[in-house]
């Protein structure tokens, strides 16, 4: 296996990822001071903004949904029990102790099964949850007459709040982890480039080199 640095995360990931990022941050914000955390955003305006950013966000997971499956990305986010066991006791750890981290990012594999396992919970139940609520919350007045309605906005309220703690809680965990290791210039860096250092084998280096060689840095 040889390392080298490889363009692992296309454009199109990038600008997904930055801006996935700003909107969690705004929704984060306004999302507080509507549930009156904080005071610093007027209600009125809080809504307005948790609404657009809300919608803006929808759109670009509806597009970067359909980018993953018809580029066949979406492999990278099924989880693994083989290593899981292994990179949590790094991160519980081995990581005080200064050990190397036990994943090596290869080609076709860029999140260890920590991470994998993750952003698959997130997809799959984190993010489905607060889209449906907040949807539900916004369109109350379509469903304002159904028995109980009282009861249900209560309960879909306080769905839509669990759902946006657990997202501000990964937030604060990434945010964390990416200080651990090499640091967080080193760890920011590849998801501004695209490369990211990666173990080849001899078959994956020499197809790159023949096929793609814009995605190999010399």
């Amino acid at each position: 296996m040889n390392r080298r640095q490889v363009k692992v995360y296309p454009r199109f990931e990038r600008f997904w990822h930055w801006t996935q990022m700003a909107l969690i941050v705004l929704l984060a914000v306004t999302g507080l001071a509507l549930n009156g955390t904080h005071h610093a955003i007027g209600f009125k305006p809080a809504v307005m903004l948790h609404s657009i950013a809300a919608l803006t966000l929808l759109t670009v997971w509806i597009f970067s949904t359909f980018w993953l499956f018809t580029t066949g990305t979406w492999r990278q986010f099924v989880p693994r029990l083989e290593g899981m066991l292994a990179v949590a006791r790094f991160y519980a750890w081995g990581v005080f102790r200064g050990e190397d981290h036990p994943y090596r990012k290869t080609m076709w594999r860029k999140h260890n099964p920590l991470q994998a396992a993750t952003y698959f919970a997130l997809k799959w139940a984190v993010f489905p949850a607060i889209w449906a609520s907040g949807l539900a919350y916004l369109g109350y007045n379509l469903w304002e007459d159904v028995p109980n309605a009282g009861w249900w906005l209560a309960l879909v309220a306080n769905i839509h709040l669990f759902a946006a703690y657990a997202v501000i809680t990964f937030v604060v965990l990434h945010l964390y982890l990416l200080t651990v290791g090499h640091g967080f210039r080193h760890h920011v860096k590849p998801m501004l480039t695209g490369f990211d250092e990666v173990e080849l084998t001899p078959e994956q280096e020499a197809y790159l080199e023949q096929n793609e060689p814009w995605r190999l840095k010399a």
